[in-house]
Parts: structure tokens; sequence; C-alpha cells
């Protein structure tokens, strides 16, 4: 039997849905924005060359963006224009490269009532039936992951999995594993 693109949701849609600019969320200069990075990586911690992150969050007041949309496009062409550049929209779609690695560049997310700041985190790739949901949540704000209900839910091995490491120049880490050993935890939604 010979597989369809109903059977898997990856590699196709990295012909179409990547955009240019795709990664950065966050306007050019703007004093709150941080580039989150990593890779995404298979049940034998290879790379995963094709995969596909949207990442969605609030801005740094912790606050849901109602800018509508993320592109634009020239009314006469049809062609890309890119991003409004002053304007934050909270959403970022980024593919990876051939070492499996992703970046995006956004504001660092307030908090939001009753949830330690994070970006929520939209994983496609091949071999996967269903994308993948997840949640990157920033290593500053330990005492507010004490409250955070997902976090507290879950074992403490498991919840670093979720948290990313702080590097230079307000940057941030986090390896998303597919499965296996350090498998990245995954949210269930109904």
């Amino acid at each position: 039997m010979s597989r369809t693109p109903s059977h898997t949701v990856g590699p196709f849609f990295g012909y179409a849905l990547p955009f240019p600019g795709g990664g950065d969320l966050a306007p050019p200069g703007h004093p709150a924005a941080v580039t989150v990075h990593g890779r995404v990586l298979d049940g034998a911690g290879a790379p995963v060359p094709d995969a596909l992150l949207e990442l969605w969050g609030p801005d740094e007041h912790g606050e849901l963006p109602s800018t509508p949309g993320s592109l634009r496009r020239d009314a006469v062409t049809g062609g890309f224009l890119g991003r409004h550049a002053a304007d934050f929209t909270g959403w970022g779609r980024v593919p990876t490269d051939a070492e499996g690695r992703w970046s995006a560049r956004t504001l660092r997310p307030g908090a939001r009532p009753g949830h330690a700041p994070y970006l929520s985190v939209c994983v496609f790739a091949r071999g996967l039936t269903h994308h993948l949901f997840t949640r990157l949540y920033f290593p500053e704000d330990s005492v507010a992951h004490a409250d955070d209900p997902l976090l507290a839910a879950l074992p403490a091995e498991r919840r670093r999995t979720l948290i990313a490491t702080a590097g230079a120049h307000d940057t941030y880490r986090l390896d998303i594993r597919l499965q296996g050993e350090e498998e990245t935890v995954f949210l269930e939604f109904r």
C-alpha cells in the first residue's frame, strides 16, 4: 500500500506553507524581542529536516494580539509583501533546516492569569498522522511555574522538556524530541 497525504502530515506541507519572514513575529528593533530556537529530533536523536513549527503567544503584557493577519499580499500581483513591520500578531511559522534547526524572533510573553508565561508550539513532521501541540516556558519564571496548572501536574523530569534554556543576547533554546528518551511533553485537546 502506498502512502498518501491523508496518512501523514508531512513532508507535503513544506512546499507551500513556509513563507518569507515566517519567524519574524516581533517588529524589528522591538525592545522586548527575544529569539527562540532549537532542534526537532526523532526517537533516535536524529534531526528532522522537514518539520514545520507554528508558534503563538501573547505580547509582553500578557495580552493576546488582535491584529488581523500576519501576511500582506500585493493587490495587483498577489505576491508576498511581508509582515507589517509595526504590528505584533503573536503568530509565526518556521520550517526546520537540514539539521532539524528552527528559529523565531518574538516577544517574550507576559503572564496570563493563572499561568506562567509560555508560547504555544504546534509541530508538523513526517510520520505524524496528526500535528502535535506543546509549550515553551521560560526559565526566569520558575516561581510562576509552581502555580501553572500544566507544569504543576507533571513530574519534574517531564516538566523540564517544556522549559527552554536561556542563552546569550536574549535567546532561549528548546529542543523538541518527538519520541524516545527525553520525549517532549505533548498536549491533547479534545
